[in-house]
């Protein structure tokens, strides 16, 4: 009999010799000495000398027990859920028809930004030892060679192929936000409205997003001067290029403008916008209906929220383009129009002090200021307070969507109230995806940089659909629910011995079935 290393050989008469474990060591009271409890684990090849595991033995013991088998440990918990949101969104094969050369990495960057959301210089460490779709090094210096090759090319052939897939039978939610930046070299930063109240440079990032499948469908880069109102035109000039199909377009009334609206009247989009009440137009049509509204006919109930509508069909422009203008009241929301058209005032006050006016304004610049400018104090603006109150007396709690689609006023006031996805977006991207602050000062990079960032949205997105859907209950975010399955590792072995998965716990097994994943501990 030969020991060691816990481990008992005894050869038997036939020659061959067997390998036991010692499994417990303990002291016989009747012998007065040490015994211990031995398990059979395998036998020594006759001509090696090399174990030969039991078949008794699963593959993970056998391999410990062969000197012959190295092992490697990598997280592949938030891979099983990455690699089925793709398969579900047909991302990579997008992907791989735009970026032939390089979609692996790109996709793997993408991956490392939705469980981290750190900056891409720090994804080396986080690549190496996690499951991604590219094996190779992503140090600082590859990435920086990634983002100076990806051209524009290759990326509006993404979004004519990713924006095809995702937009048919979806209304198309449209917003813009400001993202600050410190670049001097950037020729998109610029001086304008920042909407996070920072007093910096920005450049303005427009999205649109699939409201039904709640995924990102494109996006433009405009310089940060680029008032929201005048950014609809180069909109749906990327749509022709692209060659999307006719749309549905959701916006709120930062977008209005009659030149805008006279545009989707005469490219055939579908479209349902807020409307500012300040217009003239639009106080007529109150004043027309105002009386009519409070009857029982008006009446509506959603929820706890009660409303008073009225619906008038329109003929819009040259093109006679059949719309409705959806008038709606609510009592308590005047009170909150107090407050809004206050704020509203400031800002059109600090545009004419500043001499800075935007042409979108004009009308309320007329109507509520007095403007006086002399040799000595220079430009003097006051409020009319006349003015003013009556426009709150008269048109507070008042609000109307115009809707090229929807006859019934609350189907079009839920399709518009549901355009909040976008906000959820930007909000996932300025503060869960690393993009509060642009780091990157040259344009091209920026771009592309901006492109992985675009990529990793979609992901998180879809993850947070499913959660929504799936785990209702659960506070997970789409990267804590990747953070959850950090734990959950696959150990790869050398050899004619099958990887295997470490046991899921009961929150993992949670995730994985939301997404209809089965962990199989043997792969």
């Amino acid at each position: 009999m030969e020991k060691r290393s816990g481990l008992v050989q005894h050869k038997k008469p036939n020659g061959t010799v067997y390998v036991y474990k010692i499994v417990d060591n303990y002291w016989d009271p009747k012998k007065q000495q040490s015994r211990n409890k031995q398990v059979c684990i395998g036998k020594l090849d006759p001509e090696t000398g090399e174990l030969i595991p039991s078949k008794r033995l699963n593959e993970s013991q056998a391999a410990s027990l062969d000197a012959a088998v190295t092992a490697k440990t990598s997280v592949s918990g938030p891979a099983m859920v990455l690699n089925r949101v793709d398969e579900e969104t047909g991302l990579s094969k997008a992907l791989a028809k735009s970026f032939p050369d390089s979609w692996r990495q790109i996709i793997s960057l993408a991956w490392y930004v939705a469980g981290t959301g750190c900056a891409l210089s720090h994804a080396e460490a986080w690549c190496g030892n996690h499951e991604t779709p590219f094996e190779g090094s992503l140090s600082s210096q590859r990435i920086s060679e990634l983002l100076e090759r990806m051209s524009e090319d290759e990326r509006q052939t993404f979004f004519k192929l990713w924006g095809k897939q995702v937009c048919e039978n979806d209304f198309l939610c449209y917003d813009i936000t400001s993202v600050s930046s410190y670049s001097e070299l950037n020729e998109f930063v610029r001086w304008g409205y920042n909407r996070d109240g920072e007093k910096l440079p920005q450049i303005n990032l427009a999205m649109v997003y699939g409201q039904k499948s709640r995924l990102p469908v494109t996006y433009r880069l405009l310089p940060g001067s680029i008032a929201d109102v005048k950014s609809l035109s180069g909109l749906l000039e990327t749509f022709r290029k692209l060659e999307f199909p006719s749309l549905h377009l959701v916006m709120d009334k930062g977008f209005y403008s009659q030149e805008n609206i006279d545009r989707l009247a005469e490219t055939g989009q579908n479209f349902t916008i807020a409307v500012p009440s300040r217009l003239k137009w639009v106080r007529e049509e109150i004043d027309r209906f105002r009386d009519g509204m409070y009857g029982p006919e008006g009446y509506r109930k959603v929820g706890d929220e009660v409303l008073y509508v009225h619906t008038r069909m329109l003929s819009w422009g040259k093109e006679k383009r059949r719309c409705y203008a959806q008038l709606y009241f609510n009592s308590l929301k005047a009170a909150e129009d107090y407050d809004k058209f206050t704020l509203e005032l400031l800002r059109y006050r600090e545009e004419l002090e500043r001499e800075r006016p935007v042409p979108e304004h004009e009308e309320a610049y007329r109507r509520f200021f007095v403007c006086k400018r002399t040799p000595r104090r220079g430009l003097k603006v006051s409020y009319n307070n006349e003015a003013i109150e009556t426009y709150r007396n008269d048109y507070a709690g008042f609000f109307v969507l115009l809707t090229t689609k929807f006859k019934d006023p609350l189907e079009a006031l839920r399709v518009y109230r549901e355009k909040d996805v976008v906000e959820k977006c930007f909000d996932d991207l300025k503060n869960g995806l690393d993009m509060k602050r642009l780091r990157v000062h040259l344009s091209g990079r920026m771009k592309s940089r901006m492109f992985i960032q675009f990529v990793s949205l979609i992901l998180t997105s879809r993850i947070r659909k499913t959660v929504q859907e799936k785990l209702p209950s659960s506070n997970y975010t789409p990267r804590s629910m990747l953070l959850e399955l950090e734990s959950l590792t696959t150990i790869r072995y050398t050899g004619k011995y099958k990887n295997r998965l470490v046991e899921a716990t009961k929150s993992q097994r949670e995730i994985l079935a939301a997404f209809g994943i089965e962990p199989q501990t043997s792969l």
